[in-house]
């Protein structure tokens, strides 16, 4: 079998967080949430948006829909079609996407410091809209996030040979 020389890859390791249950589980979404933002940052248009896999996924679809997934589990926004949020629309272009999907994450965030009790549900703004706790939101978003960290990963690499974290 030929052998393709390999690139260096960039990886960063992952965070030293504090000690406490919440400062690990929010550093390791917080290294997930970055690092698929710069892997989708600066990927070229049109292969951005171009289906990698016979499924339809798409690296920019990918952080649209995490930026869905954010938005459902932290501020409580409903989302009536999730497959919709696969692909961002024609207009979006890659860093308005990127920085719709970080200012979402400080949104996040900002409810995430309000929220001492792991144990407790995540603050509603609506409460007829059912919350989970705020421990299943970030181990949730840790899972998603890093499953289409993954997915994102393989996708640049085959869009212009981009590696690393």
């Amino acid at each position: 079998m030929p052998t393709t020389p390999r690139r260096a890859r960039r990886d960063t390791p992952p965070p030293r967080t504090g000690h406490t249950e919440a400062e690990v589980l929010r550093g390791f979404l917080d290294y997930l949430r970055h690092s698929i933002a710069a892997k989708v940052e600066g990927a070229p248009e049109p292969a951005v948006r171009t289906a990698g896999v016979p499924s339809g996924t798409n690296l920019l679809g990918l952080l649209n829909h995490l930026d869905g997934v954010e938005r459902a589990t932290f501020l409580g926004e409903r989302v009536t079609d999730w497959q919709s949020t696969f692909h961002a629309t024609p207009a979006d272009s890659v860093a308005e996407v990127v920085a719709r999907y970080r200012e979402t994450v400080e949104r996040a965030n900002d409810v995430l410091d309000g929220c001492a009790d792991l144990g407790a549900p995540l603050p509603r703004p609506r409460p007829d809209i059912p919350a989970p706790s705020v421990r299943w939101a970030l181990t949730h978003l840790i899972e998603e996030t890093g499953r289409h960290a993954g997915h994102a990963d393989i996708l640049r690499e085959l869009i212009d040979g981009a590696t690393g974290r």
